[in-house]
């Protein structure tokens, strides 16, 4: 029986993760005049994407702890004035729209990541088309193309 050393499956990890990445690339769909994806654009793709994930979480873990020592310290808020009943409420709105954008761009990056995954990545949830390589290594969680998005801000 042959025993595998670390070395052997950190390259057996790495030939797979390769392996990996190469179909990908062949799978996603690109606008007409524009070349495939490469592996290193999507590893690049992929990283932008993990790390938003990561400050969305962070941030959406300070905002609720914010809020919700906002929302303890309003029970003990007898006495206080117009203004002060009025700032406590004004700076919990506050907190409660940081929290709802951060939980909104934590599920847009991570829907983007397992489009990403599952080789759907770059096409417009509307209209079907390529989303456009330029587009998506500007914006890694846009899922409309520029003409849907553009529609969708009209209205």
């Amino acid at each position: 029986m042959k025993s595998t050393t670390s070395a052997e499956a950190t390259s057996a990890a790495k030939t797979t993760t390769a392996t990996r990445a190469r179909k990908l690339a062949e799978r996603l769909r690109v606008k007409d005049d524009e070349s495939p994806w490469s592996e290193a654009e999507i590893k690049e793709v992929r990283g932008i994407l993990e790390e938003e994930i990561e400050v969305h979480r962070q941030e959406l873990e300070v905002a609720e702890r914010e809020l919700d020592d906002l929302l303890r310290a309003s029970s003990d808020g007898a006495g206080d004035d117009q203004a002060d009943a009025g700032a406590k409420t004004a700076e919990r709105v506050h907190e409660i729209a940081l929290a709802a954008n951060a939980r909104a761009g934590l599920a847009q990056a991570e829907h983007a990541l397992e489009q990403l995954e599952a080789g759907t990545y770059g096409i417009c949830e509307n209209c079907g088309s390529p989303i456009g390589k330029l587009r998506l290594q500007a914006r890694p969680r846009a899922t409309l193309c520029m003409t849907c998005q553009e529609k969708q801000d009209r209205h």
